[in-house]
């Protein structure tokens, strides 16, 4: 899907989730929204992530350091998060067709 908004602000950057809230609390994810278009993640500990799992993500601009981001992987897992850059905090919504979690966590971009 090449028609899909990607914000600068993530947008062939590398960002890590430290989840506080959500299925995933106490975990870490780094996650790589490449220029392309996909994003990948992986545990911030591990070298890469599951094989395959490189989906289409949307990315738009809510306000000044404040981007709503979301992605379908191919494992039928969603993402919808909001990340605030200037108090580095995410916070949004994990699913899966029979699961929803709210997350909540901190954020740091790597690159």
């Amino acid at each position: 899907m090449t028609d899909l908004p990607r914000a600068a602000e993530v947008r062939g950057r590398t960002i890590r989730f430290a989840w506080t809230e959500g299925p995933t609390a106490g975990r870490t994810h780094e996650h790589v929204f490449h220029p392309d278009g996909t994003v990948e993640w992986h545990d911030a500990g591990a070298a890469s992530g599951p094989a395959g799992e490189r989906p289409d993500y949307a990315a738009v601009k809510v306000a000044d350091g404040i981007v709503a981001v979301s992605y379908l992987a191919p494992s039928g897992y969603t993402l919808t998060v909001v990340l605030n850059f200037g108090s580095c905090e995410v916070v949004g919504f994990a699913s899966s067709a029979k699961d929803w979690h709210p997350v909540r966590g901190r954020l740091e971009v790597m690159g």
